[in-house]
Parts: C-alpha cells; structure tokens; sequence
C-alpha cells in the first residue's frame, strides 16, 4: 500500500491491479482540482492586498484590523472579527479560548501579522485556530513585509 497525506491523494496497489486503475477511479469520484472555497478566499484575498496596497507595511497589526474590516464591509464579505473560539478537552468545554481575527463567510479564518517575515509559529497558530473551530480553510496575510503582501492559505 502508498500513502500520502496532505494535498496528495491515497493509492492502494494490489497484487495484479494497476495503481492507475486507482488514480483514475478517484479523478472520476472526487476533485474538480479548485480549491476549497476557492471563490470566497479569492474575495479575501483581494480585500487584504487593496489594504496593503494603500497602507503599505510599517503599521501596528491593530491598525491593519480596523483597514481590512472596513474593506471587508465595502466589498460586503461577511465577517466577524476577533472571534473567540472555544477549546474542548475530551468533553469538557476549556474556560481558554483562542481569538481569530477573523471568521469570514462563516468558513474561513483569517490571521493577520505585521512582522517583517513569518514564521513557524505564525502557521501553528492558524492551525490550532483551524483545529479549535473544525474549519478547513485558514488564511494567513502578513502586512509587514516591505516588498509585498506575504499570504498563505492553509487547508486541512
């Protein structure tokens, strides 16, 4: 048997059976290869680079809050903005929580950073977010990068 995880797909190989047999079955069943949300987190996108684009970097992560929200609500993408999100243990409801910057079209989370480059760190933090809410896609813009909007979309 092959596995891959991530974004690849899973092959189960047999004696006497032809992976491609596999391959082609899942093309049939499954992707049309877009995105998840592809329509929406293009939305998104484009609200975060008109902000960068008139903003540029140099800011305080606040002031790029208050810009992005205000481009969201021109645009009329719906938001929610520093959305708390609940933590379960087993099942029991944590009195934590972490706070996205963002929840929009009511599947998509959104973190902003004004930092000169991103990290590790920045991405666990998308993916804890993700995990805490059951969402699957997150994206990630950083408004401190001085050459161009750092964007990352992040699917699990």
């Amino acid at each position: 048997m092959i596995f891959s995880f991530g974004v690849f797909r899973v092959l189960r190989v047999f004696r006497g059976q032809s992976p491609m047999a596999d391959v082609r079955k899942i093309d049939e069943v499954g992707s049309d290869n877009r995105l998840l949300y592809s329509d929406e987190a293009y939305a998104v996108i484009g609200a975060a680079m008109e902000v960068y684009y008139r903003l540029g970097s140099g800011f305080a992560e606040p002031v790029y809050q208050e810009s992005l929200g205000l481009e969201f609500g021109l645009r009329s993408i719906p938001f929610v903005a520093q959305t708390k999100l609940r933590l379960k243990y087993k099942d029991f409801v944590l009195k934590k929580f972490y706070r996205a910057d963002f929840i929009c079209f009511d599947k998509i989370i959104v973190e902003i950073k004004a930092e000169s480059a991103l990290t590790g760190s920045d991405w666990g933090q998308v993916m804890n977010y993700m995990k805490a809410s059951g969402f699957r896609v997150g994206l990630l813009f950083n408004f401190g990068s001085i050459k161009t909007l750092e964007k990352k979309r992040i699917i699990i």
